[in-house]
């Protein structure tokens, strides 16, 4: 159930809202989705955390027991492979695949260093440079795993590589989206253990939800927030893009491409909104992987959201990700 209504407005050098402005009108599902639109960028991190059995929580804050990645050796593979995908993958430039793999592996260290295991997902030819995305393939429930169908033709073998891989390690494959049905990992947010989010939009459409809201069952409820044109279809846009939990009652977020409908959804159960700074959202400030209640991670090199996050009483930590992520526009951990 998500958090009662806070009160005050944070105090801090950007205002963070709540719903104290906003009118007490409710929002249900089928309202989102009766919105038509698109969307573009893309987030740089995508976590997800492992079902642990031992924890009832469900959520994107909780502490983290595992996380998967994918190394670029696997994804990646030589620098030819590199040379002949990047153009056509969009990316920034030409990632360096050694420096990709010193920075994967820093990252990787990172946390191991604090306690959380890194399962390394294997490589297989049939995937792209994409495929060190890891979160994009797979939804996670409170159930298991849904098989995600990829917006991005390069990227449709992803879910059975890494779900066949998953079983073997005894995590449960609760189904599949299946075409018309686009859905994206990136693209599912969830809030609380009844409360999830899905981004409509160029990566996932309206049979791709429906799919998923059958799949989730009654007992949770999928609210749906609507994405805009911006780059268009070739662009690598999703729900994480403009959208990171914290904790409970607390997000970051980029409210200008963010849905009104959606939006007044968050701030009317409670949650405040730290809002990215305008500058620092191309540079993938929005994204940033929250580990264990407001103890997160993110990209160097961008001081006024990171001030933001410790004004508001989270821990921060960051890495540097020239090759593993700014140069692709993403993240590669789940």
């Amino acid at each position: 159930m998500l958090r009662e209504t806070l009160e005050a407005q944070s105090e801090s050098s950007q205002p963070i809202e709540t719903a104290s402005s906003i009118s007490n009108q409710s929002f249900g599902t089928e309202h989102f989705l009766q919105i038509p639109s698109r969307f573009s960028p893309q987030p740089i991190l995508r976590s997800i955390q492992f079902m642990n059995n031992k924890s009832p929580a469900f959520n994107e804050y909780s502490n983290i027991q595992s996380l998967a990645l994918r190394n670029p050796l696997e994804s990646f593979q030589n620098a030819q492979r590199v040379r002949s995908q990047w153009k056509e993958l969009n990316y920034l430039a030409e990632p360096d695949l050694e420096k990709a793999v010193r920075e994967h592996e820093c990252f990787r260290k990172m946390f191991s260093g604090i306690g959380i295991e890194t399962v390394m997902m294997p490589g297989r030819e049939t995937l792209s440079l994409d495929s060190i995305y890891v979160r994009d393939s797979l939804i996670p429930t409170p159930k298991g795993f849904v098989l995600a169908s990829m917006g991005k033709d390069s990227r449709r073998p992803e879910p059975e590589v890494n779900a066949a891989f998953l079983k073997k390690r005894g995590f449960n494959i609760i189904g599949s989206i299946k075409e018309p049905g686009l859905m994206e990992g990136g693209d599912v947010v969830w809030l609380d253990d009844t409360n999830c989010t899905a981004g409509l939009g160029y990566r996932t459409n309206e049979e791709g939800i429906r799919q998923l809201r059958v799949l989730l069952g009654p007992q949770i409820t999928l609210h749906v927030c609507v994405l805009p044109h911006q780059h268009g279809p070739q662009g690598v846009f999703h729900l994480m893009s403009i959208l990171s939990p914290l904790d409970s009652d607390l997000v970051l977020a980029h409210s200008p491409l963010m849905s009104v409908p959606f939006r007044q959804v968050l701030l009317l159960s409670g949650i405040r909104i730290i809002e990215v700074p305008e500058e620092e959202y191309p540079l993938m400030g929005c994204n940033v992987l929250t580990y264990a209640p407001r103890q997160c991670l993110m990209l160097d090199g961008l001081p006024q959201t990171r001030k933001l996050l410790e004004d508001n009483g989270c821990s921060v930590r960051t890495y540097r990700g020239d090759e593993i992520s700014c140069k692709g526009k993403g993240f590669y951990s789940f």
